[in-house]
């Protein structure tokens, strides 16, 4: 009987640090997924490496998929919404805007996104990535598409990353042979652009 008392108080001590971990899921494109690099060079491994060196109580759940479009995204978050989430770093567009979709939709789903979200969990705390896209398709759409992610966040209240490509995007030597997806190199000063807006909202949750 003694021997079950402590077992059942282990196993009560377990389930109650569980409970006290928060979860951060980064909800993306390929960017997030890490297409081209093992998974542990991807940006969101390197800020779990980050979390864990100074000891914060937080799991980062890589929810990044290759090829998403903000409608894409839309069909997905349910799914990824049934485990409690805490901050949610929303890294979703990029790809509408290499596909020229109208940007008007691509607001409209990821406001749709956002709406999830905080129906699922008020206290949620939302970061977007600001994206941008070369002027193929004209200056003017490229600047349509750009003004997307700062309006979303100060429509919403929320944080924003104004561009997680900051200092990547464009850089030959920072980018695979495509010129889209970031190489390890890039994958760290993509990290260093996140965490600098990241940890202060770690502070305030």
């Amino acid at each position: 009987m003694k021997y079950l008392l402590i077992l059942f108080s282990f196993l009560a001590a377990l389930t109650a640090e569980a409970q006290q971990t928060k979860t951060i899921l980064f909800f993306g494109d390929s960017i997030t997924a890490g297409l081209g690099v093992d998974s542990e060079q991807a940006f969101p491994a390197l800020i779990q490496n980050k979390i864990d060196s100074l000891g914060l109580d937080y799991q980062v759940v890589n929810a990044g998929l290759s090829g998403e479009t903000s409608a894409g995204g839309v069909r997905r978050i349910n799914w990824v919404l049934q485990r409690k989430i805490d901050i949610m770093i929303l890294e979703l567009g990029g790809n509408d805007g290499l596909r020229g979709i109208p940007v008007p939709s691509t607001k409209e789903n990821l406001q749709e996104i956002i709406n999830k979200a905080l129906a699922n969990n008020p206290e949620m705390e939302i970061i977007i990535a600001g994206m941008q896209v070369p002027p193929n398709l004209g200056s003017d759409y490229a600047e349509e598409f750009r003004s997307i992610y700062p309006k979303l966040a100060e429509e919403n209240g929320l944080t924003l990353i104004p561009f997680i490509l900051e200092g990547v995007g464009g850089e030959e030597d920072l980018n695979q042979p495509d010129g889209i997806h970031p190489t390890e190199e890039g994958h760290k000063l993509i990290a260093e652009v996140v965490w600098n807006i990241l940890a202060g909202v770690l502070v305030g949750v």
